[in-house]
């Protein structure tokens, strides 16, 4: 049998980098440092309560844990085991095979107290800034669209289902026995259908630049809220220059959003005994071409990051797993574009 040499694990890694490890190339080209740095420290620093204890991991790398989780869609146990089990992720990390690797348990709490401080809009747009400040989201046009976000579906009576509904919590689950199964029902998420599939779950509205196919910004709502009235979250007055959109995104409140400002590419839509004239179809063709570009977003998130279903109960807890889907996705765009811009 071959002795075990000192240089396996390098050897190893080298072996990975000639394949082509896409988490060593987010490493080299986000810089995690600057961006992620204080806004995290200042979530999680304190008063130390005497001398002694176990010292924290590092806040950054327990950031970049959640961003493993979001990008290849694990769940806190297999993150625990797929850092201790690949090479590529304990590099991506920092880690070394003697270093100590959080458990499931402080992955769930660090999620946990990212949420409670509501921070991961700050961490999202100061990414987005940073993308701006790099030349890649230029504004000269913008698209917008929303994706289901399904959860487990629950399993409820019609009598519980009318209380939900109407904000209220059923009685059933008040009582003090009842109080586990209370825990583990979402009462925020909503039934919503679209072409014969049936959705539960949450949506994921976002708005996309045109040319780089860059997230900048973006708006959750439970499943059974129309396209069309998110778009004054969506929208930016002093920045949207052009904005495209199926013909879902009809109404006053459309008209409203784009002003006098924003050039208007939504889609013209047709109605009963009112047909689109040939015209309007040539149009709507061209914009469609455009258009169609936020649904290769869509696509990269369900093949590549599986991430249009999600397990988390409640929308503060799905926003913000729906919000780092968002953000990896700007980083792995980020880094097919800049090694576009190095490589042209």
């Amino acid at each position: 049998m071959k002795q075990r040499g000192l240089y396996d694990e390098t050897d190893r890694l080298e072996e990975l980098s000639k394949i082509g490890d896409p988490l060593e190339r987010l490493n080299t080209i986000i810089d995690w440092e600057t961006l992620f740095r204080k806004p995290l420290e200042k979530v999680f620093k304190h008063d130390p309560k005497g001398p002694g204890g176990r010292p924290p991991f590092d806040y950054v790398m327990m950031f970049k844990v959640l961003i493993l989780q979001r990008l290849y869609n694990l769940s806190d146990a297999q993150t625990e085991y797929q850092i201790k089990d690949r090479l590529s992720f304990m590099r991506f990390l920092g880690l070394l095979l003697c270093d100590r690797i959080p458990d499931e348990k402080t992955i769930w709490n660090f999620r946990e107290r990212l949420i409670k401080a509501n921070i991961i809009d700050t961490l999202f747009y100061r990414f987005t800034h940073a993308l701006e400040e790099a030349g890649l989201i230029t504004y000269k046009g913008s698209i917008v669209d929303a994706t289901f976000i399904d959860v487990p579906k629950q399993r409820n009576t019609p009598e519980e289902n009318k209380s939900i509904k109407e904000g209220k919590i059923p009685e059933a689950w008040q009582n003090q026995e009842q109080r586990h199964k209370r825990a583990q029902k979402d009462v925020n998420a909503r039934w919503a259908k679209k072409n014969d599939e049936t959705h539960y779950g949450y949506k994921d509205h976002i708005k996309i630049d045109k040319d780089s196919k860059l997230i900048t910004r973006y708006h959750v709502t439970s499943a059974e809220v129309h396209d069309s009235q998110v778009l004054p979250q969506l929208v930016e007055p002093l920045k949207d220059t052009a904005l495209y959109a199926d013909s879902a995104y009809t109404g006053k409140t459309v008209e409203q959003c784009l002003g006098n400002n924003i050039e208007n590419h939504i889609c013209e839509k047709g109605y009963r005994n009112k047909p689109l004239q040939k015209e309007q179809k040539e149009k709507n063709k061209q914009k469609s071409k455009i258009r169609a570009r936020i649904e290769h977003v869509f696509a990269f998130m369900t093949t590549t990051m599986k991430g249009t279903y999600i397990r988390c109960i409640g929308i503060v807890r799905a926003a913000f797993t729906i919000a780092m889907n968002n953000m990896v996705y700007n980083m792995c765009r980020y880094v097919f574009l800049a090694t576009a811009r190095s490589l042209g």
